[in-house]
């Protein structure tokens, strides 16, 4: 068995996070990917952010230049690392060669970089008329949006999502996960292989223009907000989801649980876990929208009846009456759960050295195929690792090329 995506090849222009994450997924389907990294500046940003893994295990610094940035071996898998000076002049024929023999483009490069570059893709189109060229940006690859930069945090704060979470009388709360940097990228994965089937259908690439602002938005608009405020539903509303009730994270003497139990089968089940029986023929309790209109009430008498038990106890009382309930875990219980880890949905992540530290783990391809298989177990290259390999037997170029554009500092 083979990934649905062997036999395409991706050039990856990207770093950092969002873009890098879009070209894992690919690697991770089988596709061939060559990341091109600039020598000049130490390749991908990522290279460069602690922590890192040498010989000892974890490190704030940079200790050895075998040591490998968690962030790259974690982005990195799967990919072939290609070093190549986009700056400078004679790097565009090298990069155009990689594009006549490639099915996708992946970029994310800033407002109007990849137009100074001469690599837009209008003059990549020319080359490869069948190419995806998959743009990854802040704030979309159309409009004059100047400088902007498109950080997670700023993407975060114009989407709105930071008033959705929290108490109403909280300031705005960043999601510690960087939403911004890996929503795009799903986006720009489902936009590349629908232009993959389609250029199969017509023969056409085209341009897939993906925004960080727009993907993350898009989401917000999911909940319509404005219409639950205007009928009395608080826009934040902390621990609790009154228009769901029962529904919520509740503290017990050693630990948290979330309870979600909006219908009546499901909310009897949480009434019978607290021994209150007798409320599932009040008229306050006994449908939903009375549920609803005193859910502080109920969500007071399930907080009160969880502080008295432990987790476990609490769990198990919830399971036997077939409410739906689960523990709260810390991140380093949820990534080691046998499930997660069995389905290749979180896997151990490998230096190219030194192996596996135990406790180290990143995110795997979470789609299980019945005829395919994904991989990720690829270790990341090391800068330009492939350069000499791909100039040759890719782009056939000889021994006395590559050494002179090695020596004039394209490579």
């Amino acid at each position: 068995m083979s990934g649905p995506l062997e036999g395409k090849t991706v050039i990856d222009l990207t770093s950092a996070l969002a873009g890098p994450y879009a070209t894992l997924l690919l690697a991770g389907l089988g596709a061939r990917v060559i990341k091109v990294e600039n020598p000049g500046r130490g390749g991908d940003s990522s290279r460069n952010n602690s922590p890192y893994v040498g010989a000892d295990g974890l490190s704030l610094r940079r200790t050895s230049p075998d040591d490998m940035s968690v962030s790259m071996m974690l982005r990195g898998r799967g990919k072939e690392s290609l070093t190549l000076d986009l700056k400078h002049p004679d790097s565009r024929e090298v990069l155009f060669d990689l594009v006549r023999n490639a099915d996708i483009l992946v970029e994310n490069y800033s407002s109007g970089v990849t137009r100074r570059l001469g690599i837009d893709y209008a003059r990549v189109r020319e080359v490869n008329p069948r190419l995806i060229y998959t743009s990854i940006s802040g704030f979309g690859a159309t409009g004059d949006h100047g400088d902007r930069k498109a950080m997670d945090t700023i993407i975060q704060a114009l989407s709105g999502v930071m008033l959705t979470a929290g108490e109403p009388e909280d300031g705005p709360i960043r999601f510690g996960l960087p939403v911004g940097d890996l929503v795009a990228p799903l986006f720009a994965v489902i936009g590349t292989l629908s232009a993959v089937l389609e250029v199969e259908r017509t023969g056409h690439g085209q341009h897939v223009d993906v925004s960080m602002l727009g993907a993350l938005t898009s989401l917000v608009a999911c909940e319509p907000f404005d219409a639950l405020e205007s009928v009395g539903f608080p826009l934040r509303t902390g621990a609790y989801v009154p228009r769901l009730a029962p529904f919520g994270t509740f503290r017990t003497r050693d630990g948290w649980f979330a309870i979600c139990a909006p219908t009546d089968q499901f909310a009897a089940g949480v009434l019978a876990a607290i021994g209150r029986t007798d409320l599932l023929q009040s008229e306050d309790f006994a449908t939903r929208d009375a549920r609803v209109a005193n859910a502080d009430r109920l969500h007071a008498l399930i907080a009160g009846w969880a502080a008295e038990m432990t987790l476990d106890a609490a769990l198990a009382a919830l399971e036997e009456h077939g409410a739906p309930a689960a523990a709260v875990r810390t991140t380093a219980q949820a990534v080691r759960d046998p499930q997660v880890v069995a389905r290749g949905e979180v896997v151990p992540l490998v230096h190219p050295k030194f192996g596996h530290f135990d406790g180290l783990y990143g995110s795997g391809l979470p789609v299980v195929f019945s005829r395919s298989t994904v991989d990720l177990s690829a270790p990341a290259p090391g800068l330009g690792e492939h350069t000499q390999a791909i100039m040759r037997d890719l782009l056939g170029y000889s021994d006395e090329r590559v050494e002179g554009l090695a020596e004039s500092g394209v490579l």
